[in-house]
């Protein structure tokens, strides 16, 4: 992943995506340098237009919409436990303490 971090580094700085730079860049983060990960990202990129792909990923960002109705679901299933557990819950934790003090 930091191969990816660093030449997203270099493309918002205007840097050229070259296999030196590449180097530099996880070389000065302290990353010990893979020279066959660096000549397969360098390849990779090398058609490939970072700034519409940061854009076409970018709009492809979930909303929040799903997870609020995830969220209702949990709780309607928490509302449908039975009241019979809750007492032999509250039963069960009620002789706990009773161990504790006597």
């Amino acid at each position: 992943m930091e191969y990816i971090y660093a030449a997203m580094l270099l493309h918002k700085a205007g840097k050229e995506i070259s296999e030196s730079a590449v180097k530099a860049v996880l070389t000065a983060a302290g990353v010990k340098v893979d020279e066959a990960r660096v000549k397969a990202l360098v390849a990779a990129l090398q058609d490939v237009n970072i700034g519409e792909a940061i854009k076409k990923a970018s709009v492809a960002v979930p909303t929040a919409a799903p997870v609020t109705a995830s969220v209702g679901h949990a709780e309607s299933k928490k509302e449908e436990k039975p009241k019979e557990d809750e007492k032999k819950s509250e039963a069960a934790a009620a002789a706990g303490l009773s161990a504790l003090f006597g």
